[in-house]
């Protein structure tokens, strides 16, 4: 019986040390989750702000981009000169099949005529050089 009951009390021990760590976990979670929501609220108190400035001074807010804009780029500016559709592709990993191809070549005309990038001569795209006087040339 004796041995039971030591057992047990090994068992308690374990548990009340493995709750112990939880809480501890736990409360270390609560101060993340604190900061990470104090973050998102003033995130969204400056997407506010700057979206009611823009709109107190007529300027038209850019759509965002859809999903995999992004991505192509942030290879598109790794690449000093500018990429091609294949070379786009292979840069994030996509196979160099004609349909991605053909869909990179799209997404990247679509950027080129919302100003984004630039087609410096056919199928070569870099991206779109601040103009001086704007505040992006006035900032480097």
């Amino acid at each position: 019986m004796r041995e039971l009951l030591d057992k047990i009390e090994t068992r308690q021990q374990l548990v009340r040390e493995t709750a112990e760590r939880l809480r501890d976990q736990s409360a270390q979670l609560t101060e993340q989750l604190a900061a990470a929501e104090d973050t998102l609220k003033r995130l969204e108190i400056t997407r506010a702000t700057v979206v009611e400035l823009a709109a107190e001074d007529g300027i038209p807010l850019p759509e965002p981009l859809p999903p995999g804009y992004r991505e192509i780029l942030a290879a598109i500016e790794k690449a000093r000169d500018g990429l091609r559709a294949k070379d786009v592709c292979q840069a994030l990993g996509l196979g160099a099949e004609p349909r991605h191809t053909e869909g990179t070549r799209a997404k990247l005309k679509r950027l080129a005529t919302r100003g984004i990038l630039t087609e410096p001569e056919p199928g070569l795209f870099a991206l779109t050089k601040p103009t001086p006087g704007t505040p992006e040339a006035n900032s480097s």
